[in-house]
């Protein structure tokens, strides 16, 4: 996507105020500046939510987003996509940051990135019709405005599933799982003060152990159609 409303974005972040610790809270966001909807969806590794999404976007005719972010923030911070990779949806210490800013030329804050991943997702949230996953969207974007989505299963099951699909051991399975996992709840955490596990964070918490990925996205989008009546769904099509 050609974020032009990057720099309207731009200057919502800086009234709503990030702070220069690193966090962020969506009550700081107007709503009254977002018209279309627009769905985030928070997993868990191996709860399948990933593809969820990328249905749930196809069914809507909407568009699914997630190494887009990426891309947009090594465009904007003038990285290479791998290095913007390898800290995405991972929290740094107040010690890691200073010293890898000291030693490494290609080093990205933790406070530019999260400035980055903000602006990245409000704008997508502001264009709307989009499905975007994970890296503590629902914290971002305006909660009245979207559709918030939580996709999580047993860990047992979560981690059959990568033995399965992922072709992994089950102890590489077993560490994988818990990695990923810990990794997205110390992130949000650490920039958005929340714990990612709360299900008073989501409008829908969807447990996947016995739902097949076609049944899970109907129901999905079945919320989708209760929150948004039509002519809310329609809203920006024709422009803002």
């Amino acid at each position: 996507m050609s974020l032009h409303y990057y720099p309207f974005i731009n200057k919502m972040i800086n009234l709503a105020g990030i702070r220069k610790s690193a966090t962020f809270a969506n009550s700081s966001v107007p709503e009254g500046l977002f018209t279309a909807p627009f769905i985030t969806l928070a997993r868990e590794p191996g709860s399948g939510g990933a593809l969820i999404g990328q249905r749930v976007a196809k069914k809507l005719n909407y568009e699914y987003v997630d190494h887009q972010i990426i891309e947009e923030i090594a465009q904007s911070t003038k990285m290479r996509n791998k290095i913007i990779e390898t800290i995405d949806e991972k929290a740094r210490t107040s010690i890691e940051d200073l010293v890898h800013s000291h030693l490494n030329k290609d080093y990205v804050s933790d406070y530019k990135y999260i400035s980055e991943l903000c602006k990245v997702i409000l704008a997508y949230a502001y264009k709307g019709h989009v499905v975007i996953l994970g890296r503590g969207a629902n914290f971002i974007t305006p909660k009245a405005k979207g559709l918030h989505v939580r996709i999580t299963a047993p860990k047992a099951i979560r981690q059959i599933r990568a033995v399965k699909y992922e072709g992994l051991s089950a102890s590489e399975a077993r560490e994988r799982v818990m990695k990923v996992e810990q990794d997205r709840a110390e992130f949000v955490k650490k920039y958005f003060k929340r714990d990612i596990k709360k299900s008073s964070y989501y409008d829908m918490v969807l447990n996947t152990a016995f739902y097949s990925i076609e049944d899970a996205t109907d129901l999905v989008v079945e919320a989708f159609y209760k929150k948004f009546s039509l002519v809310d769904r329609y809203r920006g099509i024709f422009g803002k």
